[in-house]
C-alpha cells in the first residue's frame, strides 16, 4: 500500500545535562567541575552526570563506586526533584507560547509540534532558536533541538549538535540523513538490536533501507515493519499534549541487603504508601501489580499478578504484594524493592495507530 503522510514542523526540545546543570547553576563553585547527581555512597547509582564527568565515562544509571573509579575527582551532589521541577516548569512555559501541542518526555525534554504556531512563524528552526534563547534567559541553562518533519527524525537530529546547538533536517534532506547515519543512533536501538542489526550487516540507515520489507518482518518480526518505515522518513505517531499514564511506581535501594521477610515486609509497607498517594494524585486506580526484586547480585526479578477489581489504597496494595512476596522463596539476598500499579483505569479503548505497511518516499518543499 502506498500512502503520502501529511509534513509536520516537529521540533524536539532537550535540556543539556539537566540535573547536573541545575546544580551548578545553583552552586557556582561547581561549574566547570565533574560532578554526579546522586550516586554518593557506596550504594548509590548516577542519577546524571555533567559533560565534565562524561568525558571520563560517567553515565547515568551507573553505581556511585563505578564513576569514582572512572573519575576519582567526581563529585557528589543530592538530587533536588522539588528544584527540577520548578525549572522544567518554567521551560514548559516557554514552550506554551508557541504551540499548545506539547508533548512532555520527562522533566528535561519535551516535543512540540508548530506546523500552526501561535506566532505565525513559518520557520521551525527559527522557532527553535528563539526557545533556546528564551530558556538561556529565564533559566540560566542551555538546551539542543531537533527539528524535522517527524518525532523520530526530530529526537535522532537533537543529539547531532549538542551541547547548546541544534539541528534541523528539512524534508529535501530526510532521506540522506537516514541513510549517512549509524544504525545505533536510531532511536529505539539499543545495545541488543545494535549487536543483532550488525550480524545483519546493518551498520547505517543505507544498510537498513536495502533489506526488503519481508526481510526485516522475517528477520526482525513486528519491529520489521517499523525499521523499514522510518529509514524511509515515515513515522506516524503525533505530538500527543495528554500522554496517557500507563502505569505508577515507587522503589527503594537499602543501604544494606535485606534476607528477613519481615523486613521485606516493612520497607514494602513504605512504598505501597507512596504508591498509593501517587495513585490519589493521579485520580486513578490499577489491576495489575507487580513487585520489582534485585537482588545481591544486581539480578532482577518482577512478580505480578492481575486482579479482577481496580484497588489504589495502600491496604489493598500491601495485602496483593505481600501474596507476591511469600508466593516463591527468595534466591539470595535483596538490595531493591520495588512496587508498580499498571493496567489503570484511564486507558481508553483507543484503536492504535495503523503504521502503513509499504509507504512511498516523500519529500515536499517546506520553509524549515
Amino acid at each position: 500500500m502506498e500512502t503520502e503522510l501529511p509534513i509536520r514542523k516537529i521540533i524536539h526540545v532537550d535540556m543539556d545535562a539537566f540535573y547536573a546543570s541545575v546544580e551548578q547553576l545553583d552552586d557556582p563553585s561547581l561549574v566547570g567541575k565533574a560532578i554526579a547527581v546522586g550516586g554518593g555512597g557506596t550504594r548509590g547509582v548516577v542519577s546524571a552526570a555533567s559533560y565534565e564527568a562524561r568525558k571520563f565515562g560517567v553515565r547515568s544509571a551507573m553505581s556511585g563506586a563505578l564513576a569514582k573509579k572512572l573519575c576519582p575527582e567526581l563529585i557528589f551532589v543530592r538530587t533536588n526533584f522539588e528544584r527540577y521541577r520548578e525549572i522544567s516548569a518554567k521551560i514548559r512555559k516557554i514552550f506554551f507560547e508557541y504551540t499548545d501541542l506539547v508533548e512532555p518526555l520527562s522533566l528535561d525534554e519535551a516535543y512540540l509540534d508548530v506546523t500552526e504556531n501561535k506566532k505565525g512563524n513559518p520557520s521551525a528552526t527559527l522557532i527553535a532558536t528563539e526557545i533556546r534563547q528564551k530558556i538561556k534567559e529565564r533559566t540560566g541553562l542551555n538546551a539542543s533541538a531537533g527539528i524535522s518533519i517527524n518525532k523520530f527524525i526530530a529526537k535522532v537530529a537533537s543529539d547531532i549538535n549538542k551541547p547548546n546547538g541544534q539541528k534541523t533536517v528539512p524534508p529535501e534532506e530526510v532521506l540522506d540523513f537516514l541513510e549517512q547515519l549509524d544504525i545505533k543512533k536510531f532511536y529505539g536501538v539499543g545495545k541488543v538490536m545494535k549487536e543483532k542489526m550488525y550480524r545483519h550487516g546493518i551498520y547505517t540507515g543505507a544498510d537498513l533501507k536495502k533489506k526488503s520489507f519481508e526481510y526485516l518482518q522475517e528477520n526482525f518480526g513486528k519491529s520489521g515493519s517499523y525499521y523499514y518505515n522510518i529509514v524511509r522518513g515515515i513515522h506516524n505517531s503525533t505530538v500527543k499534549p495528554e500522554r496517557t499514564r500507563k502505569s505508577l511506581a515507587a522503589e527503594r535501594t537499602f543501604s544494606e541487603n535485606i534476607s528477613s521477610e519481615i523486613f521485606m515486609l516493612e520497607k514494602l509497607e513504605n512504598i505501597a504508601e507512596e504508591v498509593a498517594k501517587r495513585l490519589k494524585k493521579s485520580k486513578v486506580a490499577g489491576r495489575t501489580i507487580t513487585l520489582k526484586i534485585k537482588y545481591r547480585d544486581f539480578t532482577l526479578q518482577t512478580r505480578s499478578k492481575t486482579l479482577p477489581l481496580y484497588i489504589a489504597s495502600k491496604e489493598l496494595i500491601l495485602d496483593n504484594v505481600k501474596d507476591l512476596l511469600l508466593q516463591d522463596e527468595m534466591k539470595d539476598s535483596v538490595r531493591l524493592l520495588g512496587i508498580s500499579m499498571s493496567n489503570l483505569n484511564n486507558e481508553k479503548g483507543k484503536k492504535k495507530e495503523e503504521i502503513p505497511e509499504k509507504t512511498i518516499d516523500v519529500q515536499l518543499k517546506l520553509e524549515f
